[in-house]
């Protein structure tokens, strides 16, 4: 009898915690502002190149003589929508032969797993980032697991200052972390008004929400930052294309266009002075916190 007691009485108890316990969290996905998500038609930037995603995230085709190049692709659903854009250009997937990006997050690389599917071209990426187009953007430094998208596996891995090469058109990487260890930026050649130009798609050197002091998950952030600012500053830039398109003076509507100037320099001295102000604030903040 004392046992069945026990019984009913460890039971209510159960029945009793679990009324009083709160419902699990709902899951919340990946949200971002709607001209991240409203599509261009494909905008020409130079001779070869052209704008052919969203108002305010950069994908890049490259057409050169012996097919075309990616350079980034926007958010997971714009898929679709790139194909469709790159078909206007007489591009067919077939003819896609590498995608390039220049770092790991879902708003940038969410469409290449389908993109490389569908078209057959060479993912081309670095060491650091490919471990997390690999895990889909799981386990991000900053952002956990809150930034996921299709994983992707990378067919080519390339060195800081190496080339590909595509027809007549050579595409140098640097490697520039900060924003992402693997942040990437891609240099070419393209004519422009009927001169050459050199092409610099630099990526964003922000650390939005970053803990900049004493990172245990990136112990050297700021060394890197400071790293890549210099050398941003000394890219072969004559035309500045950045994933954020206003981060570097770019509207993209019904035309593309640059309406506020800016070089690789100012671009980089921009996002020092940016930095430089995120850091005192955490280190008035930590002055404060012990106090």
């Amino acid at each position: 009898m004392q046992q069945i007691f026990l019984a009913v009485a460890a039971a209510t108890t159960a029945i009793t915690a679990a009324a009083t316990e709160q419902p699990l969290p709902q899951l919340t996905a990946y949200e971002v502002p709607e001209p991240w998500r409203t599509p261009v038609v494909p905008l020409q930037i130079a001779e070869h190149t052209w704008q052919i995603g969203t108002e305010e995230l950069t994908a890049l085709l490259v057409k050169t003589d012996a097919g075309a190049v990616l350079i980034d692709g926007g958010m997971p659903q714009a898929a679709e929508h790139l194909l469709a854009n790159m078909r206007k250009l007489g591009i067919e997937p077939s003819e896609l032969k590498f995608i390039f990006h220049s770092h790991a997050h879902a708003d940038h690389a969410g469409p290449l797993a389908e993109i490389r599917r569908i078209s057959g071209a060479r993912l081309v990426s670095n060491a650091e980032s490919g471990r997390l187009l690999a895990s889909g953007g799981a386990g991000d430094i900053h952002f956990g697991d809150g930034l996921m998208f299709p994983p992707v596996d990378v067919d080519r891995y390339v060195l800081d200052g190496e080339t590909v090469e595509l027809g007549n058109v050579q595409f140098q990487v640097h490697f520039i972390p900060g924003h992402t260890p693997g942040s990437m930026a891609w240099t070419w050649q393209d004519r422009r008004d009927g001169k050459v130009v050199d092409i610099a798609y630099v990526d964003s050197l922000t650390a939005p929400g970053y803990q900049l002091l004493d990172n245990p998950r990136y112990p050297h952030l700021l060394n890197d930052f400071r790293f890549t600012f210099a050398k941003v500053r000394d890219l072969p830039c004559d035309l500045l294309l950045t994933p954020h398109p206003g981060a570097s003076g770019w509207r993209y509507v019904e035309e593309a266009k640059q309406e506020t100037e800016m070089d690789c320099k100012s671009y980089a001295v921009q996002a020092q002075l940016q930095l430089d102000k995120q850091l005192e604030k955490q280190r008035q903040e930590k002055k404060q916190d012990k106090h």
